[in-house]
């Protein structure tokens, strides 16, 4: 089923890539004063291994895919936005499968399992979309 946008020139500020963004931009300001949140993530074999720097490098990465899916969201006409806004996805799947899976220093819980289902579903939407948006 494909949903057509009211509009293709002006985004809805209620679309799902606008409320994952400003979600996002939360954990970002957090990640730059607080390690429960990076550390609730990435509580693989030993939390503790999360430092301050490593909660601030990952709220300055989050931030700018927050930054990118706004644009996303208010230019989702336009085809390049719309794969950039798609690699965010992809790329945060495979940053958070690749620590589970492979590095182990992440475990599948609350903290995991709220980036892995939203890259996965968004991701997914947006490519079962990209013809009622980008043509």
């Amino acid at each position: 089923m494909t949903v057509k946008p009211q509009s293709t020139t002006q985004s809805n500020t209620t679309s799902p890539t606008v409320q994952i963004s400003v979600v996002s931009l939360g954990n970002s300001i957090q990640a730059y004063f607080s390690l429960a949140g990076s550390q609730q993530v990435y509580a693989g074999t030993a939390p503790s291994r999360v430092t301050p720097l490593s909660a601030r490098t990952f709220g300055t990465w989050t931030a700018l895919s927050s930054i990118i899916r706004l644009y996303g969201a208010y230019h989702i006409d336009n085809p390049a936005v719309y794969e950039i806004t798609l690699w965010t996805f992809g790329i945060a799947f495979g940053h958070f499968a690749l620590e589970w899976l492979v590095y182990g220093t992440a475990k599948l819980g609350k903290g995991l399992a709220g980036p892995l289902v939203v890259s996965t579903v968004t991701a997914s939407w947006m490519m079962m979309q990209w013809s009622a948006y980008v043509g």
